[in-house]
């Protein structure tokens, strides 16, 4: 899924790791990323924390889609950054998922940037092979 997503690859988003409902991915913060206040905008880490939730969410292998999804941002980030973000399911019931998302500013031990929340829902049993 993520080697056919031309949005998140096109912002320099990587995808590190992906499996049994886990995901981590990361991007560094480009000129085009920041706002008038000289931080990154809110819509590019919201882009990142929803990759890694797709990404995760979909490691199980039927194809899922976000049924909602909800952000805080908890510290601001700037030019220059690398932004790490990480998936880890809550549960999963019937067609639906919950996955919470915490993107930090410079990996595991970096300071916390934001906190996603995202619900998915499969739309399908397989992924389509073409």
């Amino acid at each position: 899924m993520f080697d056919v997503d031309e949005a998140s690859r096109a912002l320099g988003i990587e995808l590190v790791e992906a499996a049994d409902g886990h995901a981590v991915a990361r991007m560094r913060v480009t000129p085009a990323m920041v706002n008038g206040h000289s931080i990154t905008h809110g819509g590019y880490v919201f882009l990142l924390a929803d990759t890694t939730f797709a990404c995760a969410c979909n490691s199980h292998g039927p194809v899922a889609v976000a049924a909602g999804a909800e952000i805080s941002f908890v510290a601001a980030s700037r030019l220059g950054d690398e932004l790490v973000a990480t998936a880890e399911e809550r549960t999963r019931y019937g067609r639906s998922g919950i996955y919470d998302v915490t993107v930090r500013r410079g990996g595991a031990a970096g300071a916390v940037i934001a906190e996603f929340r995202g619900r998915s829902r499969v739309i399908q049993r397989e992924q389509d092979t073409e």
